[in-house]
């Protein structure tokens, strides 16, 4: 099997904070264990804005392809990857573990030192193909092929797994509170996640358009936050959580805004047997009291990325329409990235912006 004639291309980031740059190169041949995937779409995350934009630094330096939510097609295989991926529709998950060291072997993949992320530890996927490790690539089912375009389920690879392994480990169950700060590109699918396992479910955020969203993702009652104080936040969230008829207590709590603001009033809402998780990121600093976490018998977690293991379930409830992808992305064609990273950059996308070769 050879690599697909014709010469790839992909939006390379060459320093922070400059414009990104369209090159072309001869097609890679995968190494063993790898498979070249031809791109179908890549998402455009908060992580990526990060990279660009906010001093976070990528652990291969520039010049690099950022993008890590991708979905495509196996074009190639190296040796001793399993010939059924090839030609196979795939979602490439965004932290891809060895399988094979002692965290992986004891179940925690998602920390796995030896780890790859594509646009972070190698080339990612605002491209036309990507070479990448295959052992946990999740092919995608003709049931869900036939609700959805491939390019829409790359997100599954970040704003959709992210938020669905934070709702596994919380416990979250039917009658409990699930509160969504943040209301973006992750935290609407975590508002849907959260309602399809029968939580109750609140959504706060500063924009009416993402909270207008939230309603329609499966939020039963949402809160502006903007410009009110943290008393005024925790006594309205009560308030809505009597008025939906959820419980006083063991409230789960999901900070995916990624800022500081967000993290704050994610801590402060914790009560007696709380539990938060961190999904969104900042660089940013918070004060906070430790002290809360023993007094209300409360726990935070945080996660990162998901355990590839998770895919086959979250794109099985994705096939049973328990979780809807295409109301919350939209297209746009890859050549046009940089004023889509600009319109992302500057809070004017209300969508999760998918980047798609021509």
């Amino acid at each position: 099997m050879t690599v697909a004639d014709g010469m790839w291309h992909a939006w390379v980031m060459t320093a922070p904070g400059a414009a990104l740059e369209r090159r072309t190169r001869p097609p890679e041949a995968p190494g063993p264990g790898e498979a070249v995937v031809e791109v179908a779409g890549c998402g455009l995350c908060h992580t990526d804005l990060s990279f660009l934009y906010h001093g976070v630094r990528t652990r291969q330096a520039p010049p690099l392809v950022l993008g890590h939510e991708i979905s495509g097609v196996v074009r190639e295989i190296g040796a001793g990857v399993d010939s059924a991926f090839l030609q196979r529709p795939v979602v490439v998950p965004a932290v891809l573990p060895c399988g094979e060291c002692a965290l992986c072997l004891a179940g925690r993949r998602s920390i796995c030192r030896g780890q790859v992320m594509p646009g972070n530890d190698r080339d990612g996927g605002f491209a036309s193909h990507v070479v990448v490790p295959a052992r946990f690539l999740c092919p995608v089912s003709d049931v869900v092929l036939r609700g959805h375009e491939l390019w829409e389920l790359s997100v599954v690879a970040d704003a959709v797994s992210t938020p669905f392994q934070a709702v596994k480990r919380s416990g979250l169950a039917a009658t409990d509170l699930a509160v969504c700060i943040g209301v973006g590109g992750i935290g609407l699918y975590g508002v849907q996640i959260a309602a399809a396992t029968g939580a109750k479910v609140i959504a706060l955020d500063i924009s009416d358009a993402k909270l207008e969203q939230a309603r329609v993702a499966g939020a039963q009652a949402t809160l502006n936050l903007t410009d009110l104080p943290i008393k005024e936040v925790r006594k309205q969230v009560k308030a809505l959580a009597e008025s939906v008829g959820a419980p006083p207590h063991l409230w789960k709590i999901f900070e995916t805004s990624g800022t500081r603001a967000g993290q704050e009033t994610a801590y402060a809402l914790l009560g007696f047997g709380a539990t938060l998780a961190v999904v969104g990121y900042t660089m940013d600093k918070i004060e906070i009291c430790l002290s809360n976490l023993m007094a209300y018998d409360a726990v935070v977690q945080g996660n990162w990325g998901a355990d590839p293991t998770i895919y086959p379930e979250l794109l099985q409830w994705i096939g049973d329409g328990r979780i809807a992808v295409r109301p919350f992305v939209e297209r746009h064609p890859l050549d046009e990235i940089n004023a889509v990273v600009e319109a992302a950059h500057h809070g004017r996308l209300l969508k999760r912006a998918v980047l798609v070769p021509r």
